[in-house]
């Protein structure tokens, strides 16, 4: 039995960490203090002023333990890293720990090269990012690509120099084609400065030094040269006029948080600006916030954040006064070996810069508002549809399917997906009828189903055997509802085959009224009625809508996959094409006919059937 009186007089007056366990041998807490008995022991003192948070937390420890350090930083360092391995129930918990990737230019090398990396390394080459958003680090390196055509080849330099023919980038004018040996070694080096001149946003130097280059080339009757220039330039002051300047007293690397919260959620908001320029942000939402303060939720965010950081600015804007900053300041100025400054402005540009960012978490609370709402009005249709159809459970997991052919040539069958109330476009699959040929949409849609449940047993055997991850399956998990768009005889073969293979999920027909526009369902015991004006009937007719549009798209991409193969064949045009499928009906049967039945067929004759016979016997 643990003893807290004697556990409590026995803490030392040192700095370190504490761990909070339950009755269970769960770690639900863990915190950091300046003086480990003075921080434990209120914890545990009857009139201590406790939120509502603490007390919980409280209630539920059976034992504490705890970790001395030598000082307050290093306690602080090793209770982050105590925070993301065991994720304590009653900690405030930063869900997204990124790697944000960065632009790199090895111009420690005697030839550069720009690549995109996900670590900082002292290696003397040059660094540039984080780029949070995956959109603005691909336009980026577009734009390098663009203005300056470094080589993306594999090509080592000086080793490979005129070695082979250029590439196709050269000939398409997207690289300087070092190897041809035309460029030196010092007009290479030149080309990686100006990117890392670009990329610092050092544009007005750049650009100066780019038309003294054209104005010379100009002078030297070096045309396409200045006018290649001339491009360059205007492109980079187009990219100047849309970036967005801070104008602050220094044009540094600095982050700007801000938080927006409302009963237990929180978001934090983060700008990332280097040399004075946005170059992106990020939203972080935060649980289970409803008894901390904002300093509180701000502190443990800052320690949380930076702790999984890379890259750590040389100064950090807050909202609100951090707590402990003196200990997490030096903490980041050990991670960085440079100087961090952490503040709360209180005016000019810098509190205006915290403004414009409490307005963005703002945005960002609203907008997952809005995307609750939508959930559960989903939940609340999927709810109506599992009442109005006698379903056991909400069919969270939906698969529809439909049968698509012309005269029974080219059989389809496609099944879409709709999980949650949305369309699951990636679940989509599709199927080539394999087992007979002519128009039987019984046996099709039959063939289609049996099939999509023997890949899910497969699936399954061979995640027991440890051969596949669950998360890469493409036909689980299984469905919660069948819908089939046709009436009462797909209802019944379909039911047959379930039967058949023991799989208890329950199947409705989508029907049809005369004008083809979906009119309900239809189950075993006969049809159900639906007002057309009700949520679930849109959500039907759009269902249906959904599965027939992907089988037609499939059947129309096979079919014209047939003309274009016959296409290709000398001396048959758009005529004869139509005409062998007529007769024959599909590819396979034109493949097996001779030449004196391919020369029966309306339109053709012996030279022409005879390339048709040739051309599907080239491979022998």
């Amino acid at each position: 039995m643990f003893d807290f009186e004697l556990e409590l007089k026995n803490l030392p007056e040192e700095p370190g960490v504490y761990i909070m366990h339950d009755s269970d041998d769960n770690i639900i807490y863990v915190g950091k203090a300046k003086i480990l008995k003075n921080r434990v022991r209120q914890y545990f003192q009857k009139n201590a002023n406790h939120t509502p948070k603490v007390l919980a937390m409280v209630s539920n420890v059976a034992y504490f333990e705890y970790i001395v350090t030598d000082s307050e930083t290093e306690a602080l360092a090793l209770e982050c890293n105590l925070i993301k391995k065991h994720r304590p129930k009653y900690n405030i918990l930063l869900k997204d720990d990124k790697h944000y990737p960065y632009i790199k230019v090895t111009i420690n090398e005697p030839y550069p090269r720009v690549l995109k990396v996900r670590k900082l390394q002292k290696d003397g080459a040059k660094y540039y990012g984080p780029y949070v958003s995956g959109i603005t680090l691909k336009n980026t390196l577009e734009l390098v690509q663009k203005l300056f055509k470094p080589p993306l080849c594999r090509r080592k330099f000086p080793e490979d120099i005129r070695k082979g023919r250029p590439c196709l980038n050269y000939h398409i004018n997207n690289c300087f084609a070092p190897c041809t040996g035309r460029v030196t070694k010092e007009e290479y080096r030149q080309v990686f400065f100006d990117i890392c001149r670009f990329l610092d946003g050092n544009h007005k130097e750049l650009i100066a030094d780019l038309t003294e280059q054209m104005t010379a080339a100009s002078k030297d009757m070096l045309y396409e040269k200045a006018a290649d220039l001339r491009d360059k330039i205007r492109a980079i002051r187009e990219i100047e006029e849309h970036q967005k300047i801070i104008n602050t007293e220094k044009q540094d690397d600095k982050d700007v948080i801000a938080l927006a919260r409302e009963e237990g959620i929180a978001f934090c908001e983060v700008f990332f600006i280097r040399n004075g320029k946005v170059i992106g942000r990020e939203s972080y939402k935060i649980d289970n916030t409803q008894y901390c303060a904002n300093e509180e939720i701000l502190t443990d965010f800052v320690k949380q954040f930076y702790r999984g950081s890379e890259y750590i600015p040389g100064e950090i804007l807050t909202e609100y006064e951090i707590d402990d900053r003196e200990a997490i300041t030096e903490w980041l100025r050990g991670r960085k070996k440079k100087k961090v400054i952490i503040s709360n402005p209180k005016r000019g540009e810098k509190l205006k810069l915290v403004e414009m960012v409490k307005k963005n978490a703002d945005i960002a609370l609203g907008n997952y508002k809005i995307k609750v709402m939508k959930e559960r009005e989903k939940n609340t249709l999927l709810d109506a549809m599992q009442q109005l159809m006698g379903l056991e459970k909400r069919p969270n997991r939906i698969e529809a399917y439909d049968i698509s052919n012309i005269q029974g040539e080219d059989n389809v069958g496609a099944m879409a997906v709709f999980e949650n109330g949305k369309k699951a476009k990636r679940k989509y699959r599709r199927f080539k009828i394999k087992s007979f040929e002519g128009a039987d949409d019984y046996a099709s849609m039959r063939e289609v189903i049996y099939r999509r449940f023997r890949h899910a047993l497969e699936e399954e055997d061979e995640i027991r055997q440890g051969k596949l991850l669950r998360r890469d399956a493409k036909f689980l998990p299984l469905p919660d509802l069948i819908l089939l768009d046709g009436g009462k005889g797909h209802l019944n073969v379909i039911s047959e085959l379930l039967e058949m293979i023991e799989t208890d999920i329950p199947v409705f027909g989508m029907v049809k009224d005369d004008r083809h526009r979906t009119r309900g369902l239809i189950s075993k015991n006969g049809e159900i009625e639906i007002s057309p004006t009700s949520p679930v009937f849109k959500l039907v007719t759009l269902i249906q809508d959904e599965v027939h549009n992907a089988a037609i798209t499939y059947h129309r991409q096979l079919h014209g996959k047939i003309e274009s193969e016959l296409d290709k064949i000398s001396g048959i045009g758009e005529k004869r094409r139509k005409a062998l499928l007529t007769t024959f009906k599909t590819i396979d049967k034109i493949k097996e006919a001779g030449v004196d039945e391919l020369a029966n067929v309306k339109g053709m004759d012996i030279k022409s059937a005879q390339s048709v016979y040739d051309y599907f016997r080239r491979d022998e």
